[in-house]
């Protein structure tokens, strides 16, 4: 099997060489570039072509945001994912990592086998956000207009659970499981969905099944 290629960017040395002994660990994922800014981020990203990119936000030069937004709209990276790290749940940071393309945003603190897996399901086409910095997005994306509150007529019933389950936080495994049905079959119905709702990847998904009453936003305690 070929590992999961990955690019690491950050300007802290240290961190950059922690991340890599965490994901190298790991026999289906290797890292193939490391990167000590945004603009040294684009450059090993087009030589590497990788499958995911870990981008810090704060770097010199170009920061890891504007990185994120001209490799998501690069059409020679289409195949590239960016999950997007930071020491910071700032929200405008989730925003514009978010509206940049990003398939995620997990905190420099997370644990090492939640790094792995985030890699891992980035890689398999789903979108990570650490669980504070999604109540977050939800929160914020929930007090502004929406424009409907009911799941779009052109949905089957079956799609209209799959985004039940999405919204709820639900991984492809656990929905094919909750489901009995394949995880190609999961596959099937997430694409059907991004395609009838216009949305770019996983996280607008979620929104959307929160904006159409499907899935009840918990308390925000802040």
């Amino acid at each position: 099997m070929t590992p999961v290629r990955v690019v690491l960017a950050d300007d802290q040395p240290l961190l950059r060489r922690s991340l890599a002994m965490i994901i190298d660990s790991a026999p289906d994922l290797t890292v193939v570039g490391q990167a000590a800014d945004g603009a040294e981020a684009l450059s090993v990203t087009h030589s590497t072509r990788p499958d995911v990119v870990l981008m810090d936000v704060r770097m010199p030069h170009v920061d890891g945001l504007e990185a994120t937004r001209r490799i998501c709209t690069d059409p020679a990276l289409t195949a590239t994912r960016v999950v997007v790290l930071s020491m910071f749940e700032l929200d405008e940071y989730v925003h514009e990592a978010l509206h940049a393309g990003a398939a995620g945003f997990l905190l420099k603190d997370a644990r090492p086998e939640d790094l792995i897996t985030a890699i891992r399901r980035t890689h398999d086409g789903e979108s990570l956000f650490a669980p504070s910095i999604l109540t977050r997005l939800i929160e914020h994306y929930l007090t502004g207009p929406r424009s409907h509150h009911r799941p779009p007529a052109e949905l089957t019933a079956r799609e209209t659970e799959v985004l039940t389950l999405i919204g709820g936080g639900l991984s492809n495994d656990q929905i094919a499981a909750r489901l009995t049905i394949s995880i190609k079959t999961v596959k099937t119905h997430i694409t059907h969905l991004l395609t009838k709702l216009t949305a770019r990847d996983r996280a607008h998904l979620v929104i959307a099944a929160y904006d159409a009453g499907l899935v009840r936003p918990r308390p925000f305690t802040g």
